[in-house]
């Protein structure tokens, strides 16, 4: 049996079309920093933005009277995954010509910056163009929210397509009725804490150039640097403060930034996702605190970096990988949660975590109950069937399954054990921390397999597995 048809493809071709005009836009964003630094490397933009713009527009052009069944998440989780893939490709032009770095690694940047992941390919980026530090910055800013969610909320109309292409990038969470309405709020308070951590930024300091790129990748919990040393840079607490709060903004659900004036602060209170990130953060700090000899500041920033997938970092990566074999276990745990759900983070996050452990008591308690007794479970307030628990217990189980083929891959080209979960978990988990495994010697097959994980790990898995299965059959 067929599941994709000819029909399906002339959805996801149609649509697409308007993801990769929105893409070949981006690229041209920078154009503005260039010309303010009198960079002049007006090329490096044009091109690919223009290649994106012109396939774009020929593919909507040409399905423009093409009569076809209406949209399923199937096709949203298609014209989902290609448009990421996509956006790393045209991404990756732009710092290839930017550069002249070979276009696998430039390609892995770009993918790094718009899935959140954060790593750097660059061992010097401070050398870097000021429109290549701030394209990156914009990469992670868009890819906070999604890149196919930027796109519908810009140029689509309300309807069941926005809907599909909403979902498609694991978002369900509604602010308003419609999805449009949705999106319009979510752009509102995503903008505002931009602004917002902008002007903390300067206030503490720091120059109006890295206010903004450390902003978009912060509050993106992204945590790219326009610095070697990335925030420990700028050896100032109170600029460590504004960041931790910005990653903690980051990593809670826009349902929730929506509703606290509503209610007064009350929805931030009572949520169960934010309680528990708060009170993983101060647990974790205060033992790792007693156990270890490491700053208080620096401390408590890398736990609330870790969890938050932020992946930025105060501490020298030497000086990380130094680091008691206890406290990296507990930022693999952290990293491995992740925040809220509907929020910017990576990894598995608290929602399915929660949801997972709440099915293990469940079952628990069903078997000590007298028999014939059913136990039902709650999640703020809303009962959790079975099939919520069943379908987190797949996704970690898949997620963890993605992690060891990673780690078994890196440990086979020679990398430390220890060192190779790490940076497994945290390309996985888009999250960024790194104990200098990840640089420009990585063997290609490494670095694509890398690129595949912060893919993965962005969209959740699935959209890619139903693309690939897509791919296969239309080419049986």
């Amino acid at each position: 049996m067929r599941y994709v048809t000819k029909s399906d493809l002339l959805i996801v071709a149609k649509d697409s079309g308007y993801v990769m005009i929105g893409i070949g836009l981006m690229c041209l964003i920078p154009l503005i920093i260039d010309l303010i630094y009198f960079e002049f490397d007006i090329i490096s933009f044009i091109i690919p933005g223009a290649i994106s713009i012109i396939f774009g527009f020929a593919l909507t052009k040409y399905f423009e009277n093409t009569r076809t069944k209406k949209m399923r998440l199937k096709h949203g989780m298609m014209i989902s995954s290609f448009a990421w893939f996509w956006a790393g490709l045209i991404g990756g032009l732009v710092i290839t010509l930017a550069t002249n770095i070979s276009y696998i690694d430039a390609v892995f940047e770009s993918v790094s910056a718009l899935t959140g992941t954060g790593v750097t390919i660059f061992s010097n980026v401070e050398v870097l163009p000021h429109s290549i530090l701030f394209f990156r910055a914009l990469e992670q800013w868009v890819g906070g929210l999604g890149v196919v969610v930027m796109v519908i909320g810009v140029f689509t109309k309300p309807g069941s397509v926005t809907s599909k292409l909403y979902n498609s990038e694991a978002r369900e969470e509604r602010l308003e009725p419609s999805i449009k309405s949705t999106l319009k709020k979510t752009l509102e308070i995503y903008a505002i804490y931009t602004v917002l951590g902008i002007v903390l930024y300067i206030l503490a300091g720091m120059p109006l150039f890295d206010s903004i790129c450390n902003t978009f990748t912060i509050i993106s919990t992204g945590g790219m640097n326009v610095k070697n040393a990335n925030m420990g840079f700028y050896q100032s607490d109170l600029i460590y403060f504004i960041t931790i709060v910005l990653m903690i903004l980051g990593a809670t659900s826009f349902l929730v930034h929506y509703k606290i004036i509503k209610s007064k602060g009350k929805s931030l209170i009572e949520d169960l996702q934010f309680k528990v990130i708060i009170c993983l953060i101060a647990f974790v700090t205060l033992m790792l605190y007693f156990l270890t000899n490491i700053v208080p500041i620096e401390l408590l920033f890398t736990v609330v970096s870790a969890i938050t997938t932020t992946g930025a970092s105060v501490s020298p990566v030497e000086v990380m990988a130094s680091w008691p074999p206890f406290m990296i276990i507990c930022l693999m745990c952290l990293m491995l949660i992740g925040g809220s759900n509907g929020s910017t983070v990576g990894a598995i996050k608290l929602v399915r975590m929660i949801t997972f452990f709440k099915g293990i008591y469940k079952h628990v308690r069903e078997i000590l109950s007298p028999e014939g007794r059913v136990v039902s479970m709650k999640l703020n307030g809303r009962k959790i069937d079975e099939k919520a628990i069943s379908q987190a217990g797949n996704y970690i189980t898949l997620y963890l399954m993605f992690i060891m083929f990673t780690w078994a891959l890196l440990c086979l080209f020679g990398y430390d054990p220890f060192n190779s979960l790490f940076a497994a978990m945290s390309l996985q988990g888009n999250n960024g921390l790194e104990l200098g495994i990840i640089n420009t010697t990585l063997n290609p097959i490494v670095k694509v397999v890398c690129m595949i994980d912060m893919w993965t790990g962005r969209l959740e898995i699935y959209p890619v597995l139903i693309t690939v299965r897509a791919f296969f059959e239309v080419f049986k």
